[in-house]
């Protein structure tokens, strides 16, 4: 820590600054005070840097992601101004020298114990950083800050996100190298693309220093492209590592990035009992006493300099307007570090950093649009077929048996293709993936419209499974990786969730009305419009910056994920008509279950784009992978029982079923584009997700009630309401958490992961109903007994188990989503912008 001199801003934002910190190849940093008494480290950016406008761009991006890093074990971005005149960004401050200091000045070479430590510390810090999408590129013991309870990592808010890494790289055009020589992993030195693994080589060289005090491949001085080829190829010497530590060490410096360990596998490695001090007693001390020396820290006045008349601003200063003109007589610092103001005001919430670069893109909306009519063509489509299946069977005298057929091809095919869906939006692109969903959707609607005979209807409707399947993840993906600021993703997914979480609603609405005005053939060719003009919009107004990532195919992870599901389908079809009991049922769901683990377990070992472990690892992930399963279930068991009542109950048309769904559909979208979506980024998402589920259930219970002689409004209506008001609350939280963290590269797989969740539930919540109803009309329909009363209790049956269904997703949710709310470390005037 040394004074401030003379060049040196006094106030940084809202930071008065006492102290320099340092400096590196990115700028200097500066201790920071804040007006209520909060000590912060302030990285102010190089005036060379801040002239790029890329940069500028991709350090709003990058400071974005940053601050959603919540880990213990790193320092939190709290603050930053990436327009201002020079960017910065402020962070927690660490009261603690960093680990290049203590081992090579203060103490020297490290314990094993304390290696131990700060290896499972620094893989968690990893795990935090991985989480929001970044990549540290430059984990080095001068990024490690050592403190009494452990290691922090700090320095993460200039790395490049992991959704910036596709293209002409920066330091290719600006002759920057992110990174430091002897901390760098092959792919950094060969130019290659960088995954989370390129971290984990970094901490085994971290590690490697720590217990020995030698760089990993020795000093650079001998040059640095001779230094950089030892990285790349030779293998790293580890004389001095601790022989409990050599195997992991050694894992981690392997220099295929798949082989490698994870940060998840090396913390479980390295766990250490909580209790012990992981460091030596004389380290200890130094420490509490520099923490308490910074207590009573404080800056060195100046010495005034006397000047005849008022010193002039510098040029940059005078022509900035952010830039208060009452500093201009003072004397003034460089123009590189000229006191800054935000530079975005939002009524009604203060100063707050503008929009990050990829959300600021100008067709964003547009592109929304079209990725919601995307996805409304495929639910559409699913559900008017299923409105429109009593008149395919009278035209094309089709059997029941034939029907079903029917029916399960489209399942099967949806549930098989959805990871290959995942995988390919991330191999050649989301938007890519979509056009050819889009264009199969539209070609297989129009071979169904010209169906003749159920066998072409099989075909037809296999296929439109097969290219909805593509559409699917390639929507989500879209939405998850083309916003990433806080505000605006919330509206994004809120508007998504409101068509995928009312897809069921939204097909009897528009079916119904179709299916009154046209036969069942007119409405499959507005499917093919619908498509049509979905790919249009795709072409012209869809913006994906991904495109082709050019990774290794996973073929492995592939069969079996796909595998897995598809068994997984077959069985719960089968299960409709041969009974639960079957052998050859429990067969089916012994091994749809055995390929999903060899699946899970497969890629521990992979680091390609699907990488679907990193889907559902982590206990936030899970939850809503199962909450979503859950409550697929409970909607699938449901809507088939209000469409019934309706028409056999009520005596309503078709259309007028449909129109009788609207106040579900409104209510939906009031849940989740204006109540979820404003609660999320300042609530943590187990609430509204647990809130939301449970409100659907009450909705359902009050449907439980329905009555053959019953009315709409007293009947229905209400709990259509809060059904769909906590479907929509539930649902944007679901998918939005589900999704985070993933990058663009891995966004496919992840939203394939999640939508096969979905998937699965919707099947089961099917076979559900058709088992109830099957054993109802068995056991009760008697021949004196009308048909419909028998069938309407049997619905009403169902609906007690699609309740149940839902409290169980809500209670799993809020005791397994542990994610914190985005923006709860923000201070209040920047809420609003982030």
């Amino acid at each position: 820590m040394d004074q401030l001199i003379a060049g040196d801003p006094t106030r940084i934002g809202p930071y008065r600054l006492i102290a320099r910190l340092g400096a590196g190849g990115m700028g200097l940093v500066y201790l920071g005070r804040s007006e209520g008494g909060r000590t912060v480290a302030v990285k102010v950016v190089q005036a060379e840097h801040a002239g790029h406008p890329e940069f500028r761009s991709r350090f709003a991006r990058e400071v974005a992601s940053a601050r959603r890093v919540g880990g213990t074990w790193t320092a939190d971005v709290l603050d930053a101004d990436p327009e201002a005149a020079v960017p910065w960004v402020a962070t927690q401050y660490i009261p603690g020298p960093d680990l290049q200091t203590v081992v090579a000045k203060d103490f020297g070479l490290l314990p094993e114990h304390s290696v131990r430590t700060l290896a499972n510390r620094l893989a968690l810090a990893l795990q935090a950083v991985h989480g929001a999408g970044l990549i540290h590129r430059d984990l080095k013991p001068s990024n490690v800050l050592v403190t009494v309870d452990g290691p922090r990592v700090i320095d993460f808010g200039i790395a490049r996100a992991v959704d910036s890494l596709g293209g002409d790289s920066l330091h290719t055009r600006t002759g920057m190298l992110i990174g430091s020589a002897g901390f760098m992993s092959p792919e950094q030195v060969r130019g290659l693309e960088l995954t989370p693994a390129s971290d984990v080589f970094c901490l085994g060289a971290v590690l490697v220093y720590a217990a020995t005090g030698r760089l990993l491949f020795g000093a650079a001085d001998t040059g640095l492209n001779a230094h950089l080829f030892r990285v790349a190829e030779e293998e790293a010497d580890l004389t001095g590592v601790p022989e409990a530590l050599v195997d992991l060490v050694r894992a981690c410096l392997d220099k295929d990035p798949a082989k490698r360990p994870t940060p998840e596998q090396i913390a479980a490695r390295t766990a250490t009992d909580q209790a012990s001090e992981w460091l030596p007693g004389a380290v200890l001390a130094q420490l509490v006493r520099h923490a308490a020396q910074l207590l009573d820290y404080g800056p060195e006045v100046p010495a005034a300099t006397p000047v005849e008349a008022p010193v002039e601003a510098p040029a940059a200063a005078q022509s900035d307007p952010r830039i208060a003109p009452a500093q201009a007589p003072l004397l003034p610092p460089p123009p590189a570090y000229a006191p800054t103001a935000p530079a975005h005001f939002i009524p009604g919430q203060g100063f707050g950093p503008p929009p990050d670069a990829e959300s600021a893109h100008p067709r964003r909306w547009w592109g929304l649009a079209v990725i919601a009519l995307a996805q409304l063509t495929v639910v559409l489509d699913a559900a008017s077929f299923g409105m429109a299946a009593p008149s395919v069977q009278a035209d094309l005298h089709v059997g029941a048996g034939d029907m079903g057929l029917v029916f399960k091809a489209y399942a099967l095919a949806f549930g098989c293709t959805l990871l290959l869906g995942g995988y390919l939006a991330d191999l050649v692109g989301r938007r890519l993936t979509l056009i050819i969903g889009l264009a199969g959707c539209a070609a297989a609607s129009a071979l169904g419209g010209l169906a003749a005979a159920s066998g072409m209807l099989v075909v037809a409707r296999a296929l439109e499974g097969v290219f909805a399947a593509l559409v699917t993840p390639s929507a989500l993906a879209l939405v998850a990786g083309g916003f990433t600021d806080p505000k605006e993703r919330g509206r994004a997914f809120g508007i998504y969730a409101a068509i995928a979480g009312g897809g069921s609603a939204f097909g009897l609405l528009t079916g119904g009305l179709l299916l009154e005005f046209l036969p069942w053939r007119g409405s499959l060719y507005a499917g093919v419009l619908l498509a049509v003009i979905a790919l249009i919009g795709a072409f012209t107004l869809l913006h994906d910056r991904q495109g082709r990532t050019g990774a290794r195919v996973d073929v492995a992870g592939l069969l079996l994920g796909t595998g897995g599901f598809g068994v997984l389908t077959y069985g719960l079809t089968e299960a409709d008509h041969s009974g639960w009991t079957d052998p050859l049922i429990l067969i089916l769901f012994v091994a749809g279950a055995g390929l999903l683990a060899a699946f899970l377990w497969s890629q521990t070992r992979t680091s390609g784009p699907f990488r679907s472990l990193s889907t559902v690892r982590g206990r936030d992930r899970i939850g809503c992978l199962l909450a979503m399963l859950l409550a697929g279930v409970g909607i699938a068991a449901s809507f088939p029982a209000l469409g019934f009542y309706l028409q056999s109950g009520l005596g309503y048309a078709p259309a007028r079923t449909g129109v009788a769904f609207l106040p579900f559909v409104a209510a939906l979208v009031i849940g989740s584009t204006q109540v979820s979506a404003r609660l999320l980024p300042r609530v943590a998402p187990r609430v509204p997700i647990a809130a939301g589920l449970v409100c659907a259930a009450l909705g359902l219970l009050l449907l439980t009630g329905l009555e053959a002689d019953g009315a709409y409004v007293s009947h229905v209506l209400p709990g259509m309401l809060l059904t769909g008001f906590g479907i929509g609350l539930a649902f944007m939280p679901v998918f939005a958490t589900a999704t985070a963290g993933a990058g663009l590269q891995h966004s496919g797989a992840r939203s394939a992961t999640v939508t096969a969740a979905q998937h699965l539930g919707g099947v089961m919540g099917a076979v559900l109903l058709g088992t109830v109803l099957t054993d109802r009309l068995r056991h009760y329909a008697l021949p004196s007994g009308p048909i419909a009363g028998v069938m309407l209790r049997g619905y009403t049956s169902t609906l007690w188990w699609a309740v149940g269904a839902m409290l169980l997703a809500g209670l799993i949710a809020g005791l397994m989503v542990t994610a914190k709310a985005p923006h709860g470390d923000v201070p209040p005037v920047h809420k609003g912008g982030w």
